[in-house]
């Protein structure tokens, strides 16, 4: 298979829904919904949720009912972006090459969009059985993977001991805690939903989970590494910000192509997990070689 064909196409899938399910800046407070718009509409790669849609589609399952939950974790991602932009923050200018929420629409505003993108991602994991087509008790779930994954001992937890390891000495240990959290538990979630979106088993679960860990890990690896050699039109923001904020990556303790080894072992370790999967398997195999080989 093509896996660029497919991210696009499961790009353009995830971006329909995303349109269709924002209200429009014409609706009341219309500048929030404006602000909601600029950060979520304003491109992205979509990884979180096309990696739910392809667990999905390795267990068999593929209907557009899935669409509200792939879509909750773009809500969540973007959310993160707007407010990690912040001054407060990592003080950002750009974001997918274009200026950050804050710069366009104000501090007050940006935290706002970013709070109301949150929580409308619950709101589309909690609707109606009869319009989801999943269970209540699968909904339950989801939602309980969504929280988990981002919140205090998820991304939100990591993102706090990011913050207190800056310009500290951190060991590596420290570093693969504080990464596992900050973006392997997002991606894990979704990878966890698309199983049970999908009906997995314990042993799918099992397996779609250590999937998840390992291209959680490798997906930070290759933003460390980008971080270092990307530039600033490729990346869509400023390039070498971490070494400028004092903050330790994998690059630091391995050096670029040790890094780029240690990557692609743990991408090799993800495509193992899924042994026990056939050919419905193979957008998660080779999203798993993808997140290592982008430029973005």
């Amino acid at each position: 298979m093509d896996i660029y064909q497919y991210l696009d196409q499961q790009r353009q899938r995830v971006d329909r829904y995303l349109e269709q399910s924002l209200p429009d800046s014409l609706r009341d407070p219309e500048k929030l919904y404006e602000s909601m718009r600029y950060s979520l509409l304003g491109g992205g790669k979509r990884v979180r949720p096309i990696l739910t849609i392809a667990a999905a589609q390795a267990l068999g399952y593929d209907h557009d009912a899935m669409l509200p939950f792939a879509a909750s974790l773009e809500f969540v991602h973007t959310y993160s972006l707007v407010h990690d932009d912040l001054p407060a923050m990592d003080d950002d200018d750009y974001r997918r090459g274009r200026l950050t929420n804050h710069k366009v629409f104000g501090d007050g505003m940006a935290i706002l969009a970013g709070d109301a993108l949150l929580t409308m991602a619950f709101e589309l994991c909690s609707q109606d059985e009869s319009r989801s087509g999943l269970t209540a008790s699968q909904q339950l779930q989801i939602v309980r993977e969504l929280a988990y994954g981002s919140g205090h001992q998820g991304m939100v937890g990591g993102q706090v001991m990011d913050i207190q390891a800056e310009n500290q000495e951190v060991e590596l240990a420290h570093l693969q805690k504080i990464h596992s959290h900050k973006t392997g538990q997002l991606i894990r979630a979704a990878v966890r939903i698309g199983g049970i979106i999908g009906g997995a088993s314990s042993a799918q679960m099992e397996s779609l989970t250590g999937y998840a860990e390992d291209i959680g890990l490798a997906f930070q690896i290759a933003d460390d590494v980008l971080n270092m050699v990307g530039t600033r039109e490729e990346l869509g923001k400023d390039a070498g910000t971490d070494e400028k904020r004092g903050k330790k990556t994998y690059p630091s303790f391995f050096g670029i192509d040790g890094a780029r080894q240690l990557g692609d072992d743990c991408v090799e370790r993800a495509v193992k997990r899924l042994e026990s999967f056939d050919h419905q398997a193979d957008p998660l195999r080779q999203m798993a070689a993808y997140i290592m080989s982008r430029r973005n």
